[in-house]
């Protein structure tokens, strides 16, 4: 399909959630971590794939306006909103330690992960919640994921689907922090979008979080 400039390979397209668990499973295999930026938060799936590959299933954290549970067993494809119901279906979470932060959205089934919706985290505080999710996920080896719509609009409006009454970028920053300790393997900062981020807030917002996310990484490693 030509449109002017553009040109799309959808058959290029269809090859990249399997070339994206390759690469990442080439990076475990060297003994290295990935902190990956996007993007879709569909790149998740791919990645968790590796990751289950080499370390077994993986408690999952998960900052997000959204649960992306929504049902779909069609494992051949793949979006941002169904990922993490595809990816309990396959056995890469270990559900009974997982925990989602931030939802303010209406989705049934969670698919058994625990919630802290952003109401949650207003009232009882960043401090309390981080020791919420530290109890969840215990020792367990964490894989984490944070979608930049979990803060609110007023602080990263640069995204496809923006939801008010979301996270300060205090909180995520305190909670990031007090979640020193836990067995981080890797994760992931995506959904923003550089189109809708006219002041660079969000993309501000998203450095800062990748880089808090290499410091969990490398606090029991150091």
């Amino acid at each position: 399909v030509d449109y002017g400039d553009l040109a799309f390979d959808y058959a290029k397209i269809a090859e990249f959630p399997e070339a994206l668990t390759a690469h990442i499973r080439g990076i475990l295999d060297a003994g290295a971590a990935t902190i990956t930026l996007g993007g879709d938060h569909y790149i998740s799936l791919p990645i968790l794939k590796a990751y289950a590959e080499k370390f077994g299933p993986v408690a999952l954290v998960q900052f997000d306006a959204h649960s992306d549970t929504w049902v779909d067993d069609d494992m051949g494809r793949i979006d941002h909103g169904t990922m993490f119901y595809k990816a309990v279906k396959l056995g890469l979470i270990d559900v009974e330690r997982s925990v989602q932060v931030g939802i303010r959205t209406v989705n049934p089934d969670t698919m058994g992960i625990a919630t802290i919706d952003a109401r949650e985290v207003h009232l009882e505080g960043p401090v309390k919640t981080a020791r919420k999710i530290k109890e969840i996920v215990g020792d367990a080896q964490v894989y984490m994921t944070f979608d930049i719509d979990a803060l609110d609009p007023a602080y990263a409006p640069g995204t496809g689907t923006p939801v008010w009454g979301g996270l300060t970028s205090a909180q995520a920053a305190i909670m990031l922090r007090d979640l020193a300790g836990i067995n981080l393997l890797g994760g992931d900062v995506v959904e923003v979008s550089p189109p809708f981020d006219t002041t660079g807030s969000t993309s501000i917002a998203g450095a800062h979080v990748a880089m808090e996310m290499l410091c969990l990484w490398g606090w029991t490693r150091r």
